[in-house]
């Protein structure tokens, strides 16, 4: 647990490290913009393209992190930064910018070494706190938002890219010392984990529910600084400062929401968050004042962060042996989804002079989501339900109203040698072993359709012509009207024959 909690530590300064570089342009673009003239596309280009390169690397730097382990991809990773940072600080054209964003992208993608290697150190009872810690370190993303444009205004823009160069050197360095060498890997070539789990819909759910939160916290972060300028007249000092006070909120929230899935059922907590962003992004689109705009983003901050821990949760309770590629993929669909609503804004802002319907597409999306967690929380139920059918070591047997078998478990094929194929869509009557009269069965029936249930001893007959004992008991399920719909039966076998024999 103490290589853990090193591990956590410099992981975690590491994302913020990462975090921080991810989104320098974006922070700075006011003060690039004045010097390098840029239109309103290129300008959400320039922001979008360091989220969506940070997207694409997930998946590449979660099975490197299996494949090599935290310590070497970091290491790396920070050296690479140092190219980015350069070329961006020495910029005067828009293709320059995007040039530097290319690699920038790292930055962002370092989120999934982090959830691929930690859960490697902890107990499942405790990832979803862990990952949320973790997941804080998106405050770096507030850091630079909050103090860029601080020292862009004393010391001009390229300077503070430069200084930048400090902090990847320092981590770079710190990964490198402290790093854990002895990391377990996983060499499982890439493409096996992933035939293993993509035709599992719930990676692609788990994807969509980040896509919406994390991807709604992307897109704020980077459309904020310059949406404040330009929509509300805002300088670009205090817009960054109300920036990065919806990063703090939603990045503090994170390990909230982790704890919370830890605590309680992580579906009632997306239930809650999909609700709320449904309403946030219905009350943004109408493009309100300065006052509600706030209350919306504040909606989106507090949920969105609370979701990105929930989610977490969930990763390593359906893929406990592929939680690093699903990690990835996770990770890389929700920084995707930081790409597309700033370009989308843009793009429907220039045809039609408003962001209502570009707000309204998260109200959409949220509320799709939102049915999609009812269904998987009532679905869960189920699948729970079925385990614990199947694994019983009670023979069950389930027949619809008219008594025609609809399902069996194991435990009954085990007991009486029949399987699925060879009694489902007949009756019970296949086990009779003509030891009791027709006065027995009715009797029988006569306190189902009475009482709704039936219990005692019978004398049934296996497949392979065996006689033998079961205790039965035989329950009516009624739905709210009181009508039957189904039969259950369950029973044991009797292995005392005395009685039979005697």
């Amino acid at each position: 647990m103490k290589k853990g909690n090193i591990q956590l530590t410099i992981q975690t300064g590491s994302l913020v490290s990462g975090c921080m570089v991810w989104v320098v342009i974006s922070s700075l673009m006011p003060f690039i913009n004045a010097e390098v003239p840029l239109s309103s596309t290129q300008i959400s280009w320039a922001a979008a393209v360091p989220i969506i390169l940070g997207s694409l690397f997930r998946i590449p730097l979660s099975y490197w992190t299996n494949r090599f382990g935290a310590r070497v991809v970091l290491t790396i990773s920070f050296f690479l930064l140092i190219l980015p940072i350069m070329i961006i600080s020495y910029a005067h054209a828009f293709y320059s910018l995007i040039a530097g964003g290319i690699i920038l992208g790292i930055g962002g993608a370092l989120f999934s070494v982090g959830v691929t290697s930690l859960p490697k150190y902890f107990p499942k009872s405790r990832q979803g706190i862990i990952n949320g810690i973790y997941g804080a370190g998106n405050i770096g993303t507030a850091f630079t938002c909050f103090l860029a444009p601080f020292f862009a205004d004393a010391f001009g823009w390229r300077t503070t890219i430069r200084f930048y160069l400090v902090v990847l050197l320092l981590f770079a360095f710190l990964n490198f010392c402290f790093g854990d060498k002895k990391e377990p890997k996983v060499t499982l070539p890439v493409k096996e984990q992933f035939l293993h789990v993509y035709k599992n819909p719930k990676l692609w759910f788990l994807s969509l529910f980040y896509f919406i939160t994390f991807g709604s916290f992307l897109a704020f972060t980077i459309y904020l600084p310059s949406f404040l300028v330009n929509h509300f007249e805002l300088s670009s000092v205090d817009a960054g400062l109300r920036t990065a006070g919806f990063i703090i909120i939603t990045t503090l929230l994170r390990p909230l929401g982790g704890w919370l899935g830890d605590k309680f059922n992580p579906f009632l907590i997306l239930i809650a968050v999909f609700f709320c962003l449904t309403f946030a992004g219905f009350l943004l689109s109408f493009t309100p004042s300065l006052p509600i705009y706030s209350f919306g983003c504040l909606l989106v901050a507090i949920f969105a962060g609370v979701g990105n821990g929930t989610i977490f949760k969930l990763v390593p309770f359906y893929f406990s042996r592929q939680d690093g590629i699903v990690n990835g993929i996770v990770s890389s669909l929700g920084a995707l989804g930081g790409f597309f609503p700033p370009v989308i804004l843009s793009v429907l802002f220039n045809f039609t002079g408003s962001y209502a319907i570009g707000f309204m597409s998260l109200s959409e999306f949220s509320l799709a989501s939102l049915v999609i967690v009812f269904w998987l929380y009532y679905h869960d139920k189920l699948e729970i339900s079925a385990k614990i059918v199947d694994q019983t070591i009670d023979g069950i047997c389930i027949t619809d109203a008219d008594g025609i078998i609809e399902r069996i478990n194991p435990a009954f094929t085990r007991i009486t040698g029949y399987t699925q194929d060879d009694v489902v869509g007949k009756t019970p009557s296949v086990l009779q072993s003509g030891e009791h009269d027709l006065q027995f069965y009715k009797n029988m029936w006569n306190s189902l359709l009475t009482n709704g249930i039936w219990e005692g001893y019978i004398w049934n007959k296996r497949k392979n012509n065996d006689i033998y004992k079961e205790w039965l008991i035989i329950t009516a399920i009624k739905d709210e009207s009181g009508k039957t719909k189904n039969y259950v039966g369950k029973f044991t076998e009797e292995k005392d024959l005395s009685k039979f024999l005697g």
